[in-house]
């Protein structure tokens, strides 16, 4: 059952990446949002997980604001996915167009030293197209995916990904010292981009997010710690047709790889907190106390 099960995943995307493409963009926004709300009014674990989520980071939200905001969310998350399955398709103007940049000087100076630069974010709005708009102004990303099964639907997200111009490494399950890979490519003045606001590997360190106990992946402080090379926290978020990309001061290597990842969860705060709708967290983040 469960393999059928998977299967059936699989074939979904793939129907999905034929379909959603073929339809126009008004036509497909409106079929999202009605899918999103369908699934916030049925109300299934990942919608409460994403309520409970949200109830932390709004915490004097009445219901009836955390409901509206809940829903708001699910469309955010949704229309994700609609441009997930409609980017292959879109143009280097429209790729690099729809997107606004906040203090990208920062972005910019650190990777012109030549030491490489790492950038570190939360599950906000569309991080894939923040990966193919550095990679179109000359920013090449290379970044890890966590494997998902069965394995023909990662193959197809690991090709997705590299048609936006990204090179995806597995997190696990491959010969290839993931580590390694990224410190040689970070050595050689590459831009290193990692999704790292939720500890995959139960390996993260604690830290305090939104003043409650939560663990996060040391990943991007160590390779910076290792190579030298800057970390730079992002946020991302929706303004209409565009992404927002925000790029926050360069985290300082005091206290080690624990503090640093600290400060990047502060600057994840940051931007959450500011556009709460745009972070599609629908699994447990946050410990008990």
């Amino acid at each position: 059952m469960e393999s059928l099960r998977q299967r059936a995943v699989d074939l979904g995307f793939a129907l999905a990446w034929t379909l959603v493409r073929r339809l126009p963009e008004r036509t497909v926004t409106w079929l999202f949002q009605r899918m999103a709300d369908r699934t916030y009014r049925a109300n299934g674990r990942g919608v409460q997980r994403l309520r409970s989520n949200l109830s932390v980071v709004r915490p004097a939200a009445s219901p009836a604001e955390l409901d509206a905001l809940t829903q708001a969310g699910m469309r955010s998350y949704l229309r994700y996915w609609q441009e997930a399955f409609r980017l292959p398709d879109w143009t280097d103007e429209q790729i690099v167009g729809r997107v606004r940049t906040v203090n990208e000087k920062l972005l910019r100076d650190a990777y012109a030293a030549g030491r490489g630069v790492i950038c570190a974010l939360p599950h906000l709005a569309n991080y894939d197209h923040a990966g193919a708009w550095a990679g179109r102004t000359g920013m090449p990303v290379w970044t890890v995916a966590e494997r998902l099964k069965p394995e023909s639907l990662f193959d197809r997200f690991i090709a997705y990904r590299k048609q936006l111009g990204m090179e995806v490494l597995p997190l696990t399950g491959s010969d290839h010292d993931v580590t390694g890979v990224l410190a040689d490519q970070l050595r050689a003045g590459q831009f290193v981009c990692l999704v790292a606001d939720r500890d995959l590997s139960e390996r993260g360190v604690p830290v305090t997010f939104f003043g409650q106990p939560s663990r996060m992946p040391v990943g991007p402080a160590a390779l910076s710690l290792k190579t030298g090379a800057p970390l730079i926290p992002a946020t991302l978020h929706y303004d209409g047709p565009e992404l927002v990309i925000t790029f926050h001061d360069v985290v300082e290597p005091d206290g080690g790889a624990a503090a640093m990842t600290q400060r990047c969860a502060d600057a994840y705060a940051v931007g959450i907190a500011a556009h709460p709708a745009d972070w599609h967290m629908l699994q447990r983040i946050f410990l008990p106390g």
